[in-house]
């Protein structure tokens, strides 16, 4: 109670009162914005001053860009709900909001600025997060919840990795496998807990029936070996060994997903696609399994993962998370359905282009245009919420 007493005695402006609402906000705006010139970038109309290789500045600012401003505003919200502790707001929130956009300019620009500068000033945002998350766990002697911290810190090493292989090697082909494996794996974690979580929340208030199953070693071993699978794929993306620990993965993933019971969730659309979300996931182990037999694209596993399972996972926790967070109803409104629609069509159009290369350009820009409409109708539509004060 005296916690929240606190949260509400704050006078600054709404957009640093929480950290889901600079973060939720700009890292939409710029996920969305991104991938159109990215586009421009791909087809040689743009040339960016970036040190990165073309691909590798598309891979890196959608890994630590995007999601890793999705991944503060979850944290930064979610931590005090885990301590009870008073959530960072202000000019701290403020500060670690600057190292964010910082760190996009250095990346953008390390071709004027240079590698090691970049490298510097990119850096710093996530070792923040993780030394502000860190603390307040600890402080919160809420031990169980640092191994998400301590995820977040692995993505925060990848992340220095992958400057420092594209800058010797010129791509940074390890660091980005290891860095989509590390936050798929984030998304297996805390998949597992919010979604059966909100699933039996809603099912309970509805007529009897079968209920998620809880968390349990099942689910443990699942993890593991989804990411003892994503460790190989990164070391050694092909063979056979590692397509059929991927393969093993999918079906564990499968049946993990089965025993939450999302076929009695169509009716409520903030559920349903936090199924439909992770159901991505064992997509992208099979297809990662056929591209290490050279069946399928390698870009297909990937996108199914990124686009699909982390595009449309941070879609469903922004969402919900601004809605309850701001004091609105749990419910979906057009527009965010119109969100879910756009990010659904968007990956299967990505998957499909790596899939059937002769269809590649027109899925690419269908794909292209439905992100960049998912990401900015979020933006549009929840900027009113993010920047205001909570409904009271």
């Amino acid at each position: 109670m005296a916690t929240m007493q606190k949260s509400r005695s704050y006078r600054g402006p709404a957009l640093f009162s929480h950290g889901f609402r600079p973060f939720f906000l700009f890292g939409a705006i710029y996920a969305g914005a991104i991938v159109p010139l990215w586009m421009a970038v791909f087809v040689g109309d743009v040339s960016l001053p970036t040190a990165f290789a073309s691909r590798d500045w598309h891979v890196h600012e959608m890994l630590f860009g995007y999601v890793g401003a999705v991944i503060a505003g979850f944290l930064l919200t979610a931590v005090p709900n885990w301590t009870g502790r008073l959530p960072i707001q202000g000019g701290p929130l403020a500060a670690l909001f600057g190292a964010w956009l910082a760190g996009r300019l250095a990346a953008t620009f390390s071709g004027i600025i240079g590698w090691q500068l970049a490298l510097a000033i990119d850096a710093a945002f996530l070792l923040s997060l993780v030394a502000a998350a860190a603390r307040e766990i600890i402080a919160g002697r809420k031990w169980g919840n640092l191994k998400v911290v301590g995820i977040v810190s692995l993505l925060a090493a990848t992340n220095i990795a992958f400057h420092i292989e594209a800058h010797f090697n010129g791509v940074a082909d390890y660091s980005a496998r290891a860095g989509v494996a590390l936050v798929v794996t984030l998304v297996c974690v805390i998949g597992g807990r919010i979604v059966p979580s909100f699933t039996r929340n809603w099912l309970s208030s509805q007529k009897p029936g079968r209920l998620p199953v809880p968390f349990n070693r099942f689910d443990a071993a699942t993890i593991i070996v989804g990411a003892c699978a994503m460790g190989a794929w990164a070391a050694v993306p092909s063979g056979r060994a590692v397509a059929g620990a991927l393969g093993i993965a999918g079906v564990l993933h499968v049946i993990r997903l089965v025993r939450w019971a999302g076929h009695r969730t169509i009716s409520d659309r903030l559920v349903l696609i936090l199924h439909v979300a992770y159901a991505f996931v064992p997509a992208g182990f099979f297809l990662a399994a056929l591209s290490s037999l050279d069946l399928v694209a390698p870009s297909a596993g990937v996108h199914a993962w990124t686009g699909g399972a982390i595009g449309s996972m941070t879609i469903a926790v922004m969402t919900r998370a601004s809605l309850g967070h701001t004091g609105q109803a749990l419910s979906a409104s057009t527009a965010t359905q119109a969100v879910y629609a756009s990010i659904i069509v968007a990956a299967l159009a990505r998957i499909c282009a790596s899939v059937e290369p002769a269809y590649s350009i027109p899925l690419l820009m269908i794909a292209g245009i439905a992100w960049t409409g998912a990401f900015l109708g979020f933006a549009l539509a929840y900027a009113p919420l993010l920047c205001s004060a909570r409904k009271l």
